[in-house]
C-alpha cells in the first residue's frame, strides 16, 4: 500500500510533463504559422503582382494617352514623390518590346535652348522635343518640372566642345545626355522616368 501513492504521484508528473510539451508545441506552431502568414506565405496564390495606381501605363495603338492620363489623375510635384513612394532616383519605366503596339505621345518644348561652347565663343542653340509610350501624366510632369529641366541642360550644354557637337556622332551623344537628364528629374520629382526618345527640331552653333 505504502507504494501506491508514489506510483500515481509519478504518474501525474509525467502527465503534467506531457501536457507542457503539447502547450508549448501549440504555442510555437502558433507563432511560426503568425510569421509565415506575415511573410505572405499562406497569401492565394491567384493574386498576382500588385500594381501601383500612381504608375504612368504603356498606351497600347488607338488608346488616348490623355484619357488614361485622367483616369489615374495622380497629381505631380513634390507631394507626389510621396505618394509614389518616391526615395532618391526613382526607377526607370522600360521601353515596350515592340513599340509598334502601342502609341506614341511627343512634347516640344517651347523655348530653345542657348549656350556658349566650352572651348570657343561660338554658342549653340537647340529646341528639342520628346516622346514617350506611357500617358500624358509623363508630359505632364515635362511641363511641371520643366524648369529643373533646362537647367540641368544648360548647365550639361555648356561643357561641350564645339567640334564635338558639330559632328553626327556628337549630337547622338547630346540626345542621349538630354534624355537622361530628363529622366532623371522626373524620377527624382515623380519617382518614374518614362522618355523614350529626344529629337532635335533645331540644331543651330554660331
Amino acid at each position: 500500500m505504502s507504494d501506491e501513492p508514489k506510483a500515481k504521484k509519478k504518474k501525474g508528473g509525467g502527465m503534467k510533463m506531457i501536457l507542457l510539451i503539447v502547450i508549448a508545441m501549440v504555442v510555437g506552431g502558433a507563432g511560426a504559422a503568425g510569421g509565415l502568414y506575415a511573410a505572405g506565405f499562406f497569401s492565394p496564390k491567384d493574386e498576382g503582382p500588385k500594381i501601383d495606381p500612381n504608375k504612368p501605363v504603356l498606351v497600347l495603338a488607338g488608346e488616348s494617352a490623355e484619357e488614361i492620363a485622367k483616369a489615374h489623375a495622380v497629381p505631380h510635384g513634390e507631394g507626389a514623390a510621396a505618394a509614389h513612394g518616391a526615395h532618391g532616383k526613382g526607377i526607370d519605366l522600360p521601353a515596350p518590346a515592340n513599340p509598334a503596339a502601342y502609341q506614341a505621345s511627343y512634347f516640344q518644348l517651347q523655348t530653345p535652348f542657348t549656350s556658349n561652347m566650352s572651348d570657343t565663343d561660338a554658342f549653340a542653340q537647340i529646341s528639342v522635343a520628346v516622346s514617350t509610350y506611357y500617358d500624358l501624366r509623363v508630359i505632364d510632369a515635362i511641363k511641371t518640372h520643366e524648369m529643373a529641366i533646362r537647367s540641368q541642360v544648360l548647365m550639361m550644354l555648356a561643357q561641350q566642345p564645339e567640334e564635338t557637337l558639330s559632328t553626327p556622332q556628337g549630337k547622338q551623344m547630346l540626345q542621349s545626355k538630354i534624355k537622361g537628364i530628363i529622366n532623371d528629374i522626373l524620377k527624382q520629382k515623380t519617382g518614374y522616368g518614362g522618355v523614350d526618345n529626344v529629337y532635335f527640331t533645331n540644331f543651330v552653333i554660331q
